[in-house]
């Protein structure tokens, strides 16, 4: 069987005190093993940044990261895991002109 898919939505502000979330999405047997999970993605994208290597996008697993914010810091232990069954579930009908 499959493993669940999860959204794990880590809350991040950067030095002028804008605040936003990172979004990611992947396969995992729990929530904290989800978080964990996101976390060693951001790990590994931070490092390849500031290595000057391109991002790994995609780790056999089914994780990856699609970029990197110099400046933002990710708030880890205010991170939430839950299913992940609506690509969209992290936007508002607001955020696109119809």
């Amino acid at each position: 069987m499959p493993l669940p898919y999860f959204e794990v939505d880590v809350p991040i502000r950067n030095i002028a005190g804008l605040r936003g979330v990172h979004v990611f999405t992947g396969p995992a047997d729990s929530r904290s093993a989800a978080v964990r999970i996101a976390h060693e993605v951001y790990d590994a994208a931070r490092a390849a940044q500031q290595a000057g290597l391109e991002i790994p996008h995609g780790r056999p697993d089914g994780w990856g990261a699609c970029g990197y914010r110099p400046g933002w810091e990710p708030d880890w232990p205010a991170a939430m895991a839950g299913s992940w069954d609506d690509p969209f579930s992290w936007t508002r009908p607001s955020d696109f002109d119809l």
